[in-house]
């Protein structure tokens, strides 16, 4: 079969150029477990305008509005499963052949796969931080504790996002009840990096360190438009690496990548992970 027009052919030949992998994954590949991406296929916002991280810190009503949408978009994120693309780099990384895995995803997906070698670039939604006493708590007892301090809230569910947040009228969020941290009384916040924070300078850097010893960068499901995630592609660029992108869609690195396939990822990966001689 001609390699130009087989994408699998094409990225296995890309694996067995370059043994040792860095992933970058974005919001795609977590799709086919229910979590919506956040942009379309050309790259646009498909959503309401992010909480910033500022208002969150500094205004009562943005924590409000955060939290009660939380609340009701974070059984999705609980419940969702690993889905074929989690278990085919699971497969790498047990093969030899992945060094590091960034995800920009807060849905720890990778880890429920059996990933290890795992960076969460922007967080993890399973655990809260005291914004005071920096105590950190499980995010299903912060659920719990929501629930009960609202029981006479009925809040109508609308379309999820991937950081499990979920949009609903602004009317409904006037009266909701954010318990503070058990601890100190301070406020909570998911830990997560928020729009418009920046992220903790040792996860970039270890990330860096992670990409200069492998021969590749393999980008899956990410359109690249955040530069968190963009200056990997930079960084493997200046530093002589090669770059495959996996995205069914637009990405901010097209023009960069030695092999561009516009494929979903949970269809695409299990093929080659079956296909690729182990490291």
């Amino acid at each position: 079969m001609n390699t130009e027009e087989c994408p699998t052919s094409r990225l296995v030949e890309f694996l067995q150029l370059h043994p040792k992998l860095v992933v970058l994954s974005g919001a795609g590949i977590s799709v086919a477990s229910g979590i919506p991406a956040y942009r379309d296929g050309l790259g646009q916002w498909q959503h309401r305008k992010p909480i910033q991280h500022n208002d969150f810190v500094n205004h009562a009503a943005t924590r409000r509005r955060y939290w009660a949408r939380s609340m009701a978009g974070w059984p999705t994120i609980n419940d969702a499963q690993p889905n074929a693309a989690h278990k085919a780099l699971t497969a790498l990384e047990a093969d030899g052949r992945l060094e590091f895995l960034i995800t920009q995803n807060v849905d720890r997906l990778h880890q429920r796969a059996g990933s290890r070698s795992v960076l969460d670039l922007h967080g993890r939604l399973d655990r809260v931080r005291c914004l005071s006493c920096e105590d950190l708590t499980e995010r299903q007892t912060m659920q719990q504790r929501l629930l009960t301090h609202n029981s006479a809230q009925v809040l109508s569910r609308g379309d999820m996002r991937p950081d499990g947040d979920s949009e609903l009228p602004d009317t409904e969020l006037d009266d909701f009840d954010v318990p503070p941290c058990i601890q100190c009384g301070g406020n909570l916040m998911p830990d997560v990096v928020f729009f418009g924070a920046n992220i903790p300078r040792a996860r970039v850097e270890s990330s860096m360190t992670a990409l200069d010893r492998a021969d590749a960068l393999l980008v899956i499901g990410s359109s690249l438009q955040v530069y968190s995630g963009f200056r990997f592609c930079k960084h493997a660029q200046a530093t002589g690496k090669a770059i495959a992108i996996i995205n069914p869609g637009a990405t901010r690195a097209d023009s960069m990548a030695t092999l561009k396939l516009d494929e979903v990822a949970e269809t695409l990966l299990p093929n080659i992970a079956a296909g690729v001689t182990p490291a």
